[in-house]
């Protein structure tokens, strides 16, 4: 891969992939930090990433596992640290139905997570996530199934009553 074919490539998946990371992980800062670095990582390997044949497979897959190793860190280090206050800036409250799904996606098992967005976000096959995670397809299809279900019961709106049967 060249410079200006690479160049290019960043061009047309580095949104994609922050969205899709941001899916992942639930927080946008983290996810646009953890591409970046996939992508840096991928600048030197650009050659091996052409004959591998799926550089976004590749670049997901890195910014993953430093997303997870980045939370385990943050996970260890949180009681020698505490945890900041945050900025006193004003910040406009984010749409309502945004924070319902991202608080859903949250309350869901990592996996769960990763495989509803590498599914229905980034339109892969059970066999293609499978061959992206490592995981067999039976156990993605119990992560879809699972995860849909609580996405289901958690985004059910308790003001509408289901009708009675007639």
């Amino acid at each position: 891969m060249t410079v200006e074919e690479f160049e290019e490539f960043y061009a047309q998946a580095v949104a994609r992939l922050t969205g899709q990371l941001y899916v992942m992980t639930g927080d946008l800062q983290e996810a646009q930090d953890v591409v970046q670095e996939a992508f840096v990582k991928a600048w030197v390997r650009r050659g091996r990433l052409e004959r591998d044949g799926q550089p976004e497979a590749w670049i997901r897959t890195v910014a993953w596992r430093l997303a997870v190793s980045r939370w385990r860190f943050r996970r260890r280090s949180a009681d020698a640290w505490g945890r900041g206050s945050g900025g006193s800036e004003h910040v406009a409250p984010p749409d309502p139905d945004h924070v319902v799904l991202v608080d859903a996606l949250r309350e869901l098992p990592a996996q769960q997570r990763r495989t509803l967005t590498l599914h229905y976000l980034c339109d892969l096959t059970v066999e293609q996530i499978a061959g992206e995670t490592g995981l067999s397809t039976s156990t993605i299809k119990t992560h879809l199934v699972r995860g849909r279900a609580a996405l289901a019961h958690r985004l059910r709106d308790p003001r509408i009553e289901e009708a009675p049967d007639v």
